[in-house]
């Protein structure tokens, strides 16, 4: 339990530290320390929250010496890769947790930071913020209550949107396995967790299918330079980097993201030169990512219930839609939306749609583009709540429940590059068994 407001130390100060802070600060917490290589970032975070220049860091290592007097918990929101070393040494510090997606690209990193936690007694919670959702509360109620009897199949898609595709996962940090993680670890390990909280089971066999199918080499289109300015079928391309960014000039959000991973400078001249010079003005048939760009994974749970999960760069940009199917009816739901069929609707089937709406009767939506439809404030709140009074009860994405999501992914990815079905039943049931068995 902590006296007053939760103090936090944030760890990347990013656009998902950035925003998160934001987050924090409307939940009833106090940023207090900043640790961001980036000198623009870090001094933006610094000035948003009237940091002093001594609570002001580099390096996490450096805030690490400090923290004690600075901070009761720390934002993990640096690169994937860099989640589990400053986790393990935070924790060791006595300081509670509370950590971007994914915990970690690899297994071994994931199982040491969980250790870590249990070991140091400090709080964890993982930002899967698809299980905070209000839209997510309102179907998991429909089916506890029974209105589409027992869940028999669900069918989930995650259409991260063509742009979105061309910038995160071609052009951009989340492109290369070997800088961060796989797509469907990158992009969708809380759609694996959001299925296993609503079917309430973890899966026992699974197997995936899919790789990286347009965005290559081969399928530059004739005439193609290797950068947008340079090209004479820029103008026709569905991926033209200056027509993406020219377009977020004038839109607070989208100046905010993605613009501001472009250019720190919202301005026609800026813009050219980061797209002469940088890595978003490149051509998308000539970068060098490799993270696939359509996956398909089929599971079946413990309980009989099957599912498949979709994510595919090849769609608009527009919420995760699900179909759940039961002995008594069905629900399609997309964050907006949630339309209840009831097959003892005689005499014929009868279909009841209900609007999710969220703070101030804003519409919730379900990409992380418009705030997972509030789930990521939800999710922070109930970590500031947890910490500050030391009941864990309001985390719904704790260390255990997370390292399984987690463990889909890297089995997943397994069947999909061996062409096998994974059977999960007897999975390692402790951090150290499941770092044994990645090792």
């Amino acid at each position: 339990m902590t006296a007053g407001p939760v103090r936090v130390a944030v760890l990347g100060a990013g656009v998902r530290g950035h925003d998160h802070s934001n987050r924090i600060r409307r939940s009833g917490g106090v940023i207090t320390a900043v640790a961001e290589p980036d000198d623009r970032r870090r001094e933006r975070l610094a000035a948003e929250h009237d940091l002093p220049p001594e609570a002001c860091f580099t390096d996490w290592r450096d805030l690490a010496g400090h923290a004690a007097g600075l901070a009761d918990a720390v934002l993990i929101t640096t690169q994937d890769a860099e989640h589990a070393e400053p986790c393990v040494r935070f924790a060791e510090l006595g300081l509670h947790i509370l950590c971007e997606k994914p915990m970690a690209p690899a297994e071994p990193d994931a199982a040491r930071m969980i250790a870590a936690v249990e070991r140091a007694g400090v709080i964890f919670a993982v930002l899967h913020p698809l299980r905070y959702m209000p839209y997510t509360d309102l179907v998991k109620r429909l089916v506890r209550e029974g209105r589409i009897g027992r869940i028999v199949n669900v069918q989930h898609l995650e259409p991260v949107g063509a742009w979105h595709f061309a910038h995160s996962y071609v052009r951009g940090s989340w492109r290369r396995e070997d800088e961060s993680s796989s797509l469907l670890m990158a992009k969708c390990c809380h759609d694996l967790d959001w299925l296993a909280y609503l079917i309430e089971a973890q899966p026992v066999r699974i197997a995936s299918f899919g790789g990286l199918s347009h965005f290559t080499k081969d399928n530059q289109p004739a005439g193609a330079a290797d950068r947008c300015l340079d090209c004479a079928v820029e103008a026709d391309c569905p991926f033209s980097a200056p027509r993406l960014y020219r377009s977020c000039f004038g839109h607070r959000d989208r100046e905010n993201w993605p613009l501001s991973a472009v250019t720190p400078t919202a301005t026609e001249e800026a813009l050219t030169e980061a797209l002469a010079t940088g890595p978003y003005g490149r051509c998308v048939y000539a970068c060098d990512n490799d993270v696939v760009d359509h996956q398909v994974v089929a599971l079946e749970y413990g309980n009989g219930v099957t599912a498949t999960h979709t994510v595919t760069a090849f769609t608009e940009m527009s919420n995760r839609v699900t179909r759940i199917s039961g002995t008594h009816g069905s629900i399609e739901c997309d964050g907006r939306q949630v339309i209840l069929h009831d097959f003892r609707g005689h005499p014929a089937v009868t279909a009841t749609t209900i609007d999710v709406t969220g703070h101030d009767g804003e519409t919730l939506t379900g990409h992380g583009i418009a705030d997972h439809g509030d789930g990521d404030r939800a999710a922070i709140a109930a970590f500031l709540t947890a910490v500050a009074t030391g009941d864990t009860g309001h985390i719904r994405s704790g260390p255990r429940e997370s390292l399984d999501s987690h463990r889909v992914v890297w089995a997943a990815e397994h069947a999909r590059r061996t062409q096998t079905t994974v059977r999960f039943e007897d999975r390692p049931s402790t951090p150290e068994a499941a770092a044994a068995v990645s090792g």
